[in-house]
């Protein structure tokens, strides 16, 4: 760029006006697997089978992030905590401390019920997505209890979906079973989980989303929808295929 400048009367020079300089930012991620929480306490953080940016673009990486190591890692470490103001829970397995809701002493019920249930849920919640999510489908035996149900897998996602769409304020949606391997779709409040024996409509998840607005308002904003649609992107059917067998 450059600008005609007068110098003398009459006389005209040339200016060369630099170029402006480009500040190159450069993003970077943490590892989920430096995510820790106190040496001391029961529960641990660990890790994910994928990097933050690794379910892009339909989950993008810094909710991933804020997502895991700082909504996920408090629940845990909340958690501990609650452990450490009841020593009678200790050596309990994270499955029979949320199982459990009205056995744990009432000073840390509610604690154990929120981040407790945090903690399963999020874990729960990781391990069913990948990045390779488009290379796996449902098994034979998941498509056919399905299709038993919802008559498709498209019937099956649109009625997820208002599942999800339709929970008011913060919480999940879950498709569970039962030991007769019957499928059925319920939701919870906050970090409620249906294998809690609070829960209105118990059941083993095996397929679940978190949509409290932290899960996905980065990149979403308030469209919900648009989130559950982009879940489907990143699902890994072999793991729900997985839990649906086992009991």
């Amino acid at each position: 760029l450059s600008l005609i400048s007068c110098k003398k009367e009459n006389e005209l020079i040339e200016v060369q006006i630099p170029d402006p300089e480009v500040e190159i930012v450069q993003t970077i991620f943490g590892n989920p697997v430096d995510v820790k929480v106190d040496e001391g306490g029961i529960f641990k953080m660990k890790g994910l089978k994928y990097a933050y940016d690794d379910l892009a673009p339909f989950i993008d990486a810094k909710t991933m992030e804020i997502h895991h190591s700082k909504h996920h890692q408090t629940y845990v470490t909340k958690l501990n905590e609650a452990i450490e103001k009841a020593p009678e829970l200790k050596g309990k397995s994270l499955m029979e401390l949320v199982a459990n809701i009205n056995a744990a002493p009432e000073s840390v019920r509610t604690a154990i019920r929120n981040h407790g249930g945090g903690h399963f849920n999020h874990s729960f919640f990781w391990k069913l997505m990948s990045p390779d999510a488009k290379n796996t489908t449902a098994s034979a035996e998941l498509t056919a209890a399905i299709n038993a149900k919802w008559t498709s897998m498209d019937n099956f996602k649109v009625e997820f979906a208002k599942s999800a769409t339709g929970v008011f304020g913060s919480g999940w949606a879950w498709l569970i079973k039962d030991k007769e391997n019957n499928l059925s779709l319920t939701t919870t409040a906050n970090q409620d989980s249906p294998i809690m024996d609070i829960a209105a409509m118990r059941g083993k998840p095996i397929l679940g989303i978190d949509v409290w607005e932290h899960a996905y308002y980065l990149k979403h904003q308030n469209k919900r929808a648009d989130y559950v649609a982009d879940f489907w992107n990143v699902l890994d059917w072999n793991q729900v295929s997985k839990w649906f067998v086992e009991l």
